[in-house]
């Protein structure tokens, strides 16, 4: 393993102009958090813009400041790793709508109240919107990439096909350019579980009328847990937990964490509430629903990449239910329909969509080669 990345900056930017959503409304003040890598080149030519996930954020490769934890993607993003700090000036902002930093529900309104469920209802074109107007004040005409997994790949698809000349290459992993049924499901499902929460209060447990001091922990657990399962594989779960017990050798005949995936689906849930806001998790769900990026263009998915001069490079992983192989596949014949390069690879990975997060070598050759071209 190579040495740990040296983490060149972390800020915040101010827009200077207000920020026009898809929505109808403009939202005003809006601030961008992002950590830069590596040292942007004279022409400015070798930055790569990193999109996170949805329970990601702009500590890629540097501790997170709430959990310690190292970056989420610190065994990709590095010297001599397969996104390179020592060629390629890295970028990652943290999400509109977020809450490490940008501007999102938990933020100050003009009233200096948190906006809370005042927010603007926001929609992944919204989130690169903020991101454009970050490399703007970089003064990077032209990115020599964008890099995405999940929803993050979500952004890379939408910077392409909105954003034409601002990137040279987009690589997505394990995403998709639509949310199906199923996934708009399971997202409700998890919005459902925050709303319930009495602590939740129509949104507002930022507030002074909050005397519990705390917000929906338990709805924001089970929306987590329930989550996370979407991200693991049958294959992977049996290998991991199979039927075992936590820490005991009988069954308890009551409803205690009896399974280790029990127990190991509660520490997900409460350990995510340490570090994310509700009602982010409320609004950032939202956005990936609405995401159909067919739909932005006439209703047909070809028609999104026209304008692209980009070359792509799609990812799928064998064992991804949630954005499975089929998803990638459309996204491929759409590009080839448009006349743009591309190329695609599944690859083989017990660990389900979580697999572009976790060690597959496979992916690391992939992401390297690409980007090296």
């Amino acid at each position: 393993m190579a040495d740990a990345p040296i983490l060149t900056a972390s800020a915040v930017l101010d827009l200077a102009q207000p920020l026009p959503l898809d929505g109808g409304q403009s939202l005003e003040g809006v601030r961008v958090a992002y950590e830069t890598y590596g040292a942007l080149n004279v022409d400015r030519s070798n930055a790569i813009l990193i999109c996170h996930a949805l329970t990601g954020d702009q500590h890629v490769a540097s501790p997170h400041p709430i959990t310690g934890k190292s970056g989420w993607w610190i065994r990709m993003v590095g010297p001599g790793l397969p996104i390179d700090t020592d060629r390629f000036f890295i970028i990652c902002a943290n999400v509109l709508g977020g809450c490490m930093g940008s501007t999102g529900p938990a933020s100050p309104a003009p009233d200096g109240r948190p906006w809370a469920m005042r927010f603007p209802v926001i929609t992944i074109r919204d989130m690169v919107r903020a991101q454009v107007a970050l490399l703007d004040a970089l003064g990077i005409a032209k990115l020599h990439a964008v890099v995405g997994g999940s929803m993050g790949g979500m952004q890379a698809l939408s910077l392409a096909a909105n954003f034409p000349d601002r990137t040279a290459a987009a690589l997505i992993i394990a995403s998709t350019a639509r949310h199906s049924a199923q996934n708009i499901a399971f997202h409700e499902v998890g919005r459902q579980a925050i709303m319930a929460d009495p602590q939740w209060q129509d949104g507002d447990y930022h507030g002074a009328g909050n005397k519990a001091g705390k917000g929906p922990e338990k709805g924001l657990a089970v929306a987590r847990m329930a989550a996370h399962i979407t991200y693991l594989s049958e294959e992977g779960m049996h290998e991991k937990f199979g039927r075992r017990l936590q820490d005991r050798e009988e069954k308890t005949f009551g409803f205690d964490a009896d399974f280790q995936v029990e127990s190991y689906l509660r520490y997900q849930g409460l350990s995510f509430t340490d570090r994310f806001d509700a009602n982010s998790y409320l609004y950032i769900t939202r956005a990936m629903d609405y995401f159909d990026l067919a739909e932005e263009h006439g209703g047909q998915l070809s028609d999104a990449f026209a304008g692209s001069s980009a070359r792509f490079c799609l990812i799928s992983f064998d064992t991804d239910w949630l954005y499975p192989t089929a998803e990638s596949r459309r996204i491929v014949h759409a590009l080839s329909a448009a006349g743009a390069p591309v190329s695609f690879v599944e690859l083989s990975a017990p660990f389900g969509h979580d697999s572009f997060l976790l060690d597959v070598p496979a992916l690391d050759r992939v992401v390297a080669g690409f980007l090296h071209q």
